[in-house]
């Protein structure tokens, strides 16, 4: 069984659907929080890990917090030894900042659902094998990744977001939309983070009735997306 670290910068950003898929195919999910216990959080070195995923989270890469540099050396370390490597939110910002990408503060946030359109690239790449080449994702950020790392390939985009997705190698991939979040996990962060949404003129209200049109096939395009990442990025 493989054992993946995963790091988590919020109670409220679990590896949720994501971790679920993966357990059940056997993996072992290791946790750590650098936001409670600072860089000390992580582990000294990759012996004995198989993957890694970095989470969303309130912080911003511009914040300087002072365990960002050795999560973002772990992120690069672990791309450079050819692990399977997934950002999601700030975790998509953080491996493109370590890996030589440019992060920056959007003009507006981009909150609830949104349509995200597969690039040629994406349409090619397996791990989108079954999602469609257009479909509404769940996207609560205010930060973006300006230009993608040296060498990747941008794999979606959104009007307002020109890297939702991109591929670095082999198996680093980043996600800047929340493909893992559950209802439940959509509700209490939108509860939570009230400013993105008044900056966006939406109510949590709206977001429950955005939820009730979108999440059912949200979730099973979701679904799908976490099955291809658990047979092709980590598996083995």
């Amino acid at each position: 069984m493989s054992r993946i670290l995963v790091v988590q910068h919020s109670d409220l950003c679990s590896p949720g659907r994501l971790g679920r898929v993966l357990g059940s195919r056997g993996h072992i999910l290791e946790i750590v929080r650098p936001d409670r216990g600072g860089a000390a959080a992580l582990p000294a070195d990759l012996r004995e890990i198989s993957g890694v995923i970095s989470l969303g989270g309130p912080q911003n890469v511009t914040d300087g917090l002072a365990w960002m540099p050795a999560e973002r050396s772990l992120l690069a370390e672990a791309h450079k030894a050819g692990l399977p490597v997934v950002g999601i939110c700030l975790g998509h910002q953080m491996i493109a900042a370590a890996l030589g990408g440019e992060v920056r503060a959007m003009g507006r946030p981009e909150v609830g659902f949104h349509p995200v359109d597969l690039a040629g690239p994406g349409r090619d790449d397996p791990v989108f094998g079954g999602v469609p080449w257009s479909s509404m994702q769940f996207c609560s950020h205010g930060q973006e990744v300006a230009k993608a790392p040296p060498g990747a390939a941008v794999l979606a985009s959104s009007q307002a977001c020109s890297v939702q997705a991109y591929r670095v190698g082999q198996r680093t991939y980043g996600f800047q939309y929340h493909f893992e979040w559950t209802r439940e996990m959509i509700q209490a962060t939108s509860e939570h983070e009230g400013s993105l949404l008044s900056c966006c003129g939406l109510r949590v209200t709206d977001i429950d009735e955005q939820c009730a049109t979108h999440y059912a096939r949200f979730a099973e395009v979701s679904e799908r997306l976490c099955s291809s990442l658990a047979m092709l990025v980590f598996a083995g």
